[in-house]
């Protein structure tokens, strides 16, 4: 990446500097802000690879619905955990953790800056900060407690776990069964609240690491804008095929591959629930409530560097408001 003001010697000295502290940049953002091609970028700057931290993109055989970058911006930058999970396969985040870290102590050992990008909030804290282990997972549990939900109606477990954990309760979206299914499975294997033993956690919590996260975000009605746009670009490229494709290959519609966001929102058409257009229209919508959950996930963090982008800059120049945005942090040596 060029650009005039900063040479590769400039860079060098960033990374120089960033990689002798241990130092990771990390890139943040709600879905459709442009995080991949910004963290492209950076990744050509410091001659680097890049760490992705998202859930949906670790799926084999999931292209379209997950915003996967391209064959060829795979083959510009390489990019980390994505493609590696069988659709059919079960990963938690503290699995993640260890891959994400196995890949980290490599990066550093050959010199390489890390870089992280992503917007699963959850992968990132089990990077920077780590997890509660918890119980394994009980597979049987698990089934039996989405059948229930599905036999009784949509609350049901959000209901079960306000009485057995109200905080939890409070704290997951009534929506959100993966996460109602662990806070119940969790209660059923130990005889605690998941809000108490993630108090306990974070009260023995590991120290952060020297981490920069820079958040980007853009103004309400651009970020939304980007949304619809990506979404119908989504359709055009053959999402709706994707999908039959996958269950036509024996997935079940139940799997949390295909309960994701982009997928689960195209099955009711699939079976003759709705019509394409309202199909699309909950994708669009569900994806911009997902990309308000993130946002306020990462503005919980004060540690966070934002950076508010402009309708019309392009990627690399985004890129380069990092480079500065890193250059004046380490001349006031408020971070590096």
């Amino acid at each position: 990446m060029k650009h005039k003001g900063f040479t590769p010697g400039d860079v060098a000295d960033l990374s120089t500097s960033m990689q002798a502290l241990q130092t990771w940049l990390v890139i943040v953002g709600p879905t459709a802000v442009g995080k991949s091609g910004v963290s492209e970028g950076l990744a050509q700057a410091f001659q680097t690879d890049i760490i992705v931290a998202d859930s949906k993109q670790i799926y084999t055989r999931l292209e379209i619905g997950t915003g996967k970058p391209s064959s060829k911006a795979r083959a510009r930058v390489r990019r980390h955990l994505i493609d590696f999970v069988p659709p059919d396969a079960f990963f938690s985040a503290g699995a993640y953790q260890k891959k994400a870290s196995a890949l980290i102590a490599e990066m550093e050992k050959s010199g390489r800056q890390v870089l992280i990008e992503g917007g699963t909030g959850l992968y990132l804290k089990a990077i920077l900060k780590g997890l509660w282990e918890g119980p394994p997972a009980d597979w049987s549990l698990r089934r039996a407690l989405s059948t229930r939900e599905q036999v009784e109606g949509a609350g049901t477990l959000h209901r079960l776990l306000a009485e057995v954990d109200p905080r939890s309760s409070e704290r997951i979206h009534y929506r959100d069964l993966p996460k109602i299914i662990r806070a119940l499975e969790v209660y059923h294997l130990t005889g605690l609240p998941l809000s108490q033993v993630h108090s306990a956690h974070r009260a023995a919590e590991m120290p952060a690491s020297r981490a920069l996260v820079i958040g980007l975000r853009r103004e309400r009605e651009d970020l939304y804008r980007r949304i619809e746009a990506r979404v119908d670009e989504m359709i055009e490229a053959g999402l709706i095929e994707e999908v039959a494709a996958l269950l036509a290959a024996g997935l079940s519609p139940d799997l949390p591959s295909m309960r994701s966001l982009g997928y689960r929102q195209i099955l009711p058409y699939l079976s003759n629930a709705c019509s394409k257009a309202e199909a699309i229209s909950v994708l669009k919508r569900e994806s911009r409530r997902f990309a308000k959950r993130q946002l306020t996930w990462f503005r919980a963090d004060p540690a966070v560097q934002w950076i508010d982008l402009n309708k019309e800059e392009t990627a690399e120049e985004t890129a380069v408001r990092v480079l500065k945005l890193i250059m004046r942090l380490k001349k006031t040596k408020s971070v590096l």
